[in-house]
C-alpha cells in the first residue's frame, strides 16, 4: 500500500467535498449558520499537513484555523468540510459519526438520527477516514480525534441519562 504524505491526503480529501454537503439544502438555515460565526477565540483543528490562508494559532499542541465567519468555501479547512460528522476508527473499521465536540454549535449533531444526510456527503466522510489510514501521522490524528469524540459521546450519554432521572 502506497503511503501518501499528509499534504497529499488533505488535497485528496478536499477534492471529495467539491460538491458534497451535509444536506441537499443549506444546513445553515437550521441554525442561522452558527458554525460560520467565528471570532478570535474559535476555529477548527487543522489536519496534519494542512495549510490555510486563515489565521492559525496553536492550542494544546494543535493548529487551529481561526474563523472570522467568512471564507472562500473551497478553501475551508477539512474539519469544516466534514462537519458535523467525523470518521472514527472503531475496532479497525471506519465509521461515520456525529462530531459530538460540536454539539453546542450544530443542531444536526444532537438530532443525528432524525436528519437525512446526503449519501454523497456520508460517503465522502467515510472515504476521508480511509484516506487518513494511508499515513502514520494522519492515522494517529484520526485515533486521537476518535478518542475525543468517544469521550464527548460518553459524557453526553451520561448527562442525558442523569437528566432523565
Amino acid at each position: 500500500m502506497k503511503e501518501y504524505t499528509c499534504a497529499e491526503i488533505c488535497s485528496k480529501i478536499k477534492e471529495l467535498f467539491n460538491e458534497a454537503t451535509p444536506l441537499d439544502s443549506d444546513c445553515g438555515r437550521l441554525c442561522d449558520k452558527s458554525c460560520c460565526k467565528g471570532d478570535s477565540e474559535t476555529g477548527m483543528v487543522l489536519f496534519p499537513g494542512e495549510t490555510t490562508s486563515l489565521l492559525v494559532r496553536e492550542t494544546n499542541g494543535r493548529k487551529i484555523a481561526v474563523c472570522e465567519g467568512v471564507c472562500q468555501r473551497e478553501n475551508r479547512p477539512v474539519s469544516c468540510m466534514i462537519f458535523p460528522l467525523f470518521p472514527v476508527l472503531i475496532n479497525g473499521k471506519i465509521k461515520v459519526w456525529p462530531d459530538y465536540r460540536g454539539a453546542a454549535v450544530c443542531p444536526m449533531v444532537n438530532h443525528f438520527d432524525e436528519i437525512i444526510f446526503s449519501k454523497k456527503f456520508i460517503r465522502a466522510v467515510k472515504k476521508t477516514g480511509k484516506l487518513m489510514l494511508k499515513n502514520r501521522e494522519t492515522t494517529e490524528f484520526l485515533n486521537g480525534i476518535t478518542e475525543e469524540i468517544l469521550l464527548e459521546k460518553e459524557l453526553e450519554d451520561k448527562f442525558l441519562k442523569e437528566g432523565s432521572k
